[in-house]
């Protein structure tokens, strides 16, 4: 080989006598040269080798699976209680879900969108027939009045309260908003119970939890075929460990990004690229307009909070509406009727079927989230990643570096290292194994959650 090295480089000295030819020729040599002697490393240990790219998809994976509970769990703060910092997940050793922790700052996030772009409950309220919805409390409104003001108002009141009640719901439709504070119920929902703010992001961010986790996998082996060519060049004791954190580091930062930029489609050719969330804000939109409907703006909920949350407002309201000579004690009978209606939907089944079909909230929520820009749109599911974003990525590079320093002890040192490496290389793989088990075939729900505050799966595939 070095013979005809020679020979080639004599012939374009002669023929060309180029100084830029000759340059070039010996830069292509060199290259040669380069890629000759790092395949000549790799294939001497293939099995070493093949450890590196091995070990850094299971970095990937397993950096994203926790930076993925982090943002979960524990639904309260664990650990040292030495410092904690003010409106921060973390203290000196200690940790809490970043979903928890910003709560309130999330839920009022979410409520801003829900009640400028999406619900009305002017319109909402609207939708009711005020003359079957009447007819309908009629039955719990004499109980409460006969239970708390005795039988002589309720045979009183019986024969007129059909009338009494459509004319009272027929203005309780124009002044709802005065009534009734959606915003506040929208908070308080979330606020008063974390799970359900944590359960929201997982439902409608399920698809993109699962690819955060996967695609560490794919990723970090993609970079880990780099990183032992690294190696094979500048086999030193800093170099794996280096290389690892920065697969950790990186491997969160592009499934990040992949989630949601670009938000609005990019045409690349015949391909339309957009991030993994936008693209399905269809799917998204239903998942999120059933569970509000379902666990924060149900029936029961909108009640409980009419007749609570602004209870003055509402006993105001109603004296305007029926004055003198009907006693207080009438008023307040009425309004603890809608509390019973609230708090026992199975025996009032009827009455919230009805306002559940005709408020038609779910199909409202569900068609106007459809409509808004792909940039709205994230908002429901990007504060989780934004809030401390950081703090997640730098975890997945401080573990990589660790897992870096562990395979440059165990595998390429020692004795009895080609063992030690057959024995990393099968456990990586079977760890890795199991963390696609786990977001692919686990029921990931959050009820448990609510009993034990530990770390625990949190994809939902229902």
């Amino acid at each position: 080989m070095q013979s005809c090295s020679k020979k080639t480089s004599s012939w374009i000295r002669q023929n060309y006598n180029d100084a830029s030819v000759v340059a070039k020729i010996k830069t292509v040599q060199n290259n040669s040269s380069f890629h000759q002697r790092v395949y000549n490393t790799i294939k001497s240990n293939p099995i070493e080798f093949l450890t590196i790219p091995t070990v850094a998809a299971f970095v990937g994976i397993s950096t994203n699976y926790m930076g993925v509970q982090m943002l979960f769990y524990p639904l309260e703060y664990q650990g040292s209680s030495i410092k904690r910092f003010p409106n921060a997940p973390y203290g000196i050793f200690g940790w809490q879900g970043v979903v928890p922790a910003r709560t309130e700052k999330m839920a009022l996030r979410l409520v801003d969108i829900v009640t400028r772009d999406l619900l009305s409950l002017r319109e909402a309220f609207g939708n009711l027939d005020a003359n079957v919805f009447a007819n309908l409390m009629t039955d719990a409104v004499v109980q409460a009045v006969k239970d708390d003001c005795g039988a002589y108002w309720a045979m009183v009141l019986k024969p007129f309260l059909p009338m009494i009640l459509t004319r009272v719901v027929r203005q309780l439709q124009m002044e709802i908003d005065e009534v009734l504070d959606l915003p506040s119920v929208v908070l308080n929902a979330f606020v008063r119970d974390k799970v359900v703010l944590v359960e929201l992001f997982q439902k409608v961010g399920r698809v993109e939890l699962k690819f955060l986790i996967e695609s560490g996998f794919g990723f970090g082996f993609l970079l880990g075929l780099a990183q032992m060519v690294l190696w094979a060049v500048k086999p030193k004791a800093w170099t794996l460990p280096v290389a690892g954190s920065l697969v950790g580091y990186v491997t969160n930062w592009i499934a990040i990004k992949l989630l949601f930029e670009p938000a609005d489609p990019v045409e690349l050719g015949p391909l339309t690229v957009q991030g993994l969330f936008e693209s399905r804000q269809k799917e998204v939109s239903e998942e999120f307009a059933h569970f509000m409907e379902s666990r924060v703006l149900s029936s029961p909920m909108l009640l409980d909070a009419l007749a609570n949350q602004n209870e003055q407002e509402l006993f105001e309201f109603l004296r305007r509406q029926l004055p003198y000579p009907i006693p207080e004690k009438v008023l307040r009978a009425a309004m603890q009727a809608i509390r019973n209606v609230a708090s026992s939907p199975d025996e009032h089944e009827e009455i919230h079927e009805y306002v559940r079909e005709h408020l038609d909230i779910e199909d409202t929520l569900s068609r106007r989230l459809k409509k808004l820009t792909p940039k709205s749109f994230e908002n429901l599911l990007h504060p989780v990643f934004q809030e401390d974003e950081i703090i997640l990525i730098v975890v997945g590079g401080v573990l990589g570096a660790l897992a870096g320093m562990l395979q440059t002890r165990v595998t390429f040192n020692g004795s009895n290292a080609r063992i030690k490496t057959i024995g990393v290389l099968l456990s990586s793989l079977a760890a890795s194994t199991g963390f696609f088990v786990l977001s692919d075939y686990s029921d990931f729900g959050v009820s448990g959650a609510s009993k034990n505050v530990g770390y625990d799966p949190v994809i939902d595939h229902h």
